[in-house]
């Protein structure tokens, strides 16, 4: 039975064995729609940098720049993002180390599939309560709790009309809004307008510009809606 994979949480491995390597990445994609991988402790670093996945899991031991040193630098200024350390039985004084840097989880190797498996879904399923996304893409979310709205881990910056237009869009993911009815939510309160159509279809133009296709679906005589992954 094919399972569905997870696609708004990614993952980074960072393990230095190839054919380690090589063979948990498979595994992860088994799971995941998104996983990276990386050779060495530097490499993982920059794959951090750019692609700010949700978890990373890593070896202890890497050239050029070990797991530790990694973790240390990450977590300077990333308390959220969540790891997962592999350590093999003969470093209990670096995984000892590792435990003070706000790890969510470590595994002795050689490591079980069932094992790295629970693991991995208690974590996705902490983060999922954790955090209050509605995700449009792998990487652009609504983030309900502040009502903002991101883009590769960077907040795209939105107009007053533009956020509420989205705050609406996202209360419903799925539910197709009519042009009236944003209009009188983006106009509650003030002063009663008249009804614009042209108001409705110049500011989905503005908003448009700044997202991906196929973000806002335009469903044809009725309105508008979001479409989460």
């Amino acid at each position: 039975m094919k399972t569905e994979k997870i696609r708004d949480i990614s993952i980074l491995l960072a393990e230095d064995e190839a054919e380690l390597r090589e063979m948990l990445c498979e595994y992860l994609q088994l799971f995941f729609n998104r996983v990276y991988s990386a050779a060495c402790g530097n490499e993982a670093y920059d794959i951090y940098q750019q692609k700010r996945p949700n978890i990373i899991l890593t070896d202890i031991s890497m050239p050029n720049l070990d797991g530790l040193d990694m973790i240390a630098k990450i977590r300077e200024h990333d308390k959220d993002t969540k790891i997962i350390v592999m350590s093999a039985h003969s470093e209990q004084e670096k995984l000892l180390q590792a435990i003070k840097l706000h790890l969510e989880s470590y595994l002795i190797k050689p490591i079980k599939n069932d094992t790295l498996k629970n693991v991995l879904l208690e974590t996705v399923e902490l983060i999922r309560k954790t955090t209050n996304r509605t995700y449009v893409t792998d990487t652009i979310y609504w983030d309900n709790d502040t009502n903002t709205l991101w883009g590769n881990s960077k907040e795209i910056k939105l107009r007053k009309m533009e956020n509420l237009l989205l705050k609406l869009l996202f209360s419903e993911p799925n539910h197709c809004f009519g042009a009236k009815e944003i209009f009188d939510y983006l106009h509650e309160g003030k002063d009663e307008k008249e009804f614009s159509i042209h108001a409705i279809t110049s500011l989905m133009k503005r908003i448009r510009v700044k997202l991906p296709n196929d973000i806002i679906y335009n469903i044809y005589g009725s309105g508008y809606k979001i479409v989460p992954v």
